[in-house]
């Protein structure tokens, strides 16, 4: 008999943690058993919501911000990407602009079935192949792959009133306490945030497949 894990994923495109906790937690599904069936729903996150529609340069918006050289803080997620098998190099990463054309093809794709894999292909074409995720092309080239028609897509990053439901959705999840991403919410019951260690995605699937332990752990 099949075993489903429902886990809801928040993140950001723009967000390096959550390209690197995307690939663990799918290394982690390819790790369980064949009878154990997981569906990933992603959701709208804004990382900078204040982000200016002209867009940032990333390292001036951290240097700014933190009052640290980036290339420090760029360090530690380069290092965990690489242990993940992901050759990332932050110094290469374009401008960023504000997310919620992205998110909003991610949302509607959940209908197609391919919504997962088109988030991370965003957050992929984004930090890999340095290219504009704001573009309305761009984003059209990215979904033609994931179920899409090219007018399809174009249509609904040019939709105002589906661009503003993803971001009441985007808002309402901090509203919500979701202060940080990836964060990741197994079967309702209990959430897993930041981008942890493989081995704690491991023990995560263990709690929601058999929740007697999850209740031991927590007694």
């Amino acid at each position: 008999m099949t075993r489903k894990i429902k886990i809801d994923l928040f993140t950001d495109t723009v967000c390096p943690w959550c390209l690197v906790g995307s690939e663990r937690l799918d290394q982690a599904i390819a790790a369980l058993p064949d009878d154990v069936e997981v569906d990933v729903e992603n959701h709208p996150f804004y990382l900078s919501p204040d982000t200016p529609e002209e867009g940032v340069v990333v390292a001036d918006m951290l240097r700014e911000k933190y009052g640290r050289d980036p290339k420090e803080m760029w360090e530690r997620v380069e290092n965990e990407a690489k242990a993940s098998g992901i050759a990332l190099d932050l110094s290469q990463q374009p401008r960023s602009f504000p997310t919620r054309k992205g998110h909003t093809l991610a949302r509607l794709a959940r209908d197609k079935g391919t919504q997962h894999a088109l988030t991370n292909a965003i957050a992929w074409a984004y930090f890999m192949d340095h290219q504009l995720i704001n573009d309305d092309e761009v984003l059209a080239d990215i979904a033609t792959q994931h179920g899409f028609t090219r007018e399809e897509a174009l249509d609904a990053v040019r939709n105002p009133r589906e661009l503003a439901i993803t971001h009441e959705l985007a808002i309402d999840a901090a509203r919500q306490g979701i202060q940080g991403v990836p964060f990741f919410i197994f079967d309702g019951k209990f959430a897993v945030s930041g981008c942890q260690p493989q081995e704690v995605f491991a023990r995560a699937f263990e709690f929601a497949l058999d929740p007697e332990k999850l209740k031991a752990a927590n007694a």
